[in-house]
């Protein structure tokens, strides 16, 4: 290689790295948002087909996602007239690049204006409880954000288990499972699996929200569907693969539909972002899931 052809071949390097730099740090995460549609088939589905609108990790804060950002979110995903919305938890900023901090206070009343045919259902993420210093101190609830949804008219569920009777089906939402956080990287989760499903007393098809794909391996095949977060897809992802995940299964259920032993899960890839402020490869999403039998 000549001189100048090196000289060309590192210019040509160091711009595509300025502009993958640019475009993670500025475009995807503040700028691109999408609909990302599962269609999933089961053949123990015994209600009506079902569309959930999914919305995880909002992260919420400038310079990415302030309220206009939450605004954007709300209308496109009304548009989808979705017969559930499932907020699947973290909705506190998750790194320490925001330049405006925004309160639940005033975005509980923006996510009040989501429209699911059936309502809409919130769980708490592991950020959610994290910066709650009171409930951190007391160990456990009542959690200022899950109050904030509450009196906004946001059914928030934490290990409880539902019957919707207009859909068929049972809808759970299990408490996070890094919730307090007791030093030293361990933490202490609030999630109780079992006391969840034996609130459920029918055969009606069984739909989880938890935050943290982990309890997956857990969940019984009685649950056909399990919803979650947390991971944000790993925030950078190449060619279907991410670096980085946090999850003790690594890319295993980094994001996206996994099935196992005849067991569904969806992870989105969520709005919002953690430790830093970027994302490549994994644009800001709906997940829309639509179930039949």
């Amino acid at each position: 290689m000549t001189r100048r052809g090196f000289i060309k071949g590192l210019l040509a390097v160091t711009l595509a790295g300025l502009f993958a730099a640019l475009y993670g740090f500025f475009i995807e995460p503040a700028l691109r948002l999408r609909v990302r549609r599962w269609r999933l088939r089961r053949a123990d589905w015994t209600a009506a087909p079902l569309r959930i609108a999914v919305l995880a990790d909002l992260h919420v804060g400038e310079p990415h996602v302030g309220l206009d950002r939450i605004r954007q979110v709300v209308r496109r995903t009304n548009a989808l007239a979705p017969d559930l919305v499932l907020l699947l938890g973290d909705f506190a900023a998750g790194h320490k690049f925001t330049t405006q901090p925004v309160k639940m206070s005033e975005l509980a009343p923006v996510l009040a204006e989501l429209q699911g045919k059936h309502g809409v259902y919130a769980v708490l993420g592991n950020h959610d409880w994290w910066d709650d210093l009171t409930a951190q101190r007391r160990g456990g609830g009542p959690n200022l954000y899950a109050d904030a949804l509450r009196q906004n008219g946001i059914s928030v569920l934490s290990n409880e288990a539902i019957k919707l009777e207009s859909l068929g089906i049972w809808l759970a939402g299990l408490e996070d499972q890094l919730a307090i956080v007791n030093g030293r990287g361990r933490f202490r989760g609030l999630d109780d699996l079992p006391g969840t499903l034996a609130q459920i007393t029918d055969d009606a098809p069984v739909v989880m929200m938890a935050h943290e794909p982990d309890i997956f391996p857990k969940v019984p095949d009685r649950v056909a569907l399990t919803l979650s977060g947390h991971t944000h897809g790993g925030q950078v992802r190449l060619f279907g693969w991410s670096p980085m995940v946090p999850s003790r299964f690594g890319n295993r259920y980094a994001y996206g539909h996994v099935r196992e032993a005849g067991r569904d899960l969806v992870v989105s890839g969520g709005i919002g972002c953690s430790i830093l402020p970027v994302r490549f490869g994994v644009m800001p999403e709906i997940t829309v899931i639509e179930l039949s039998a």
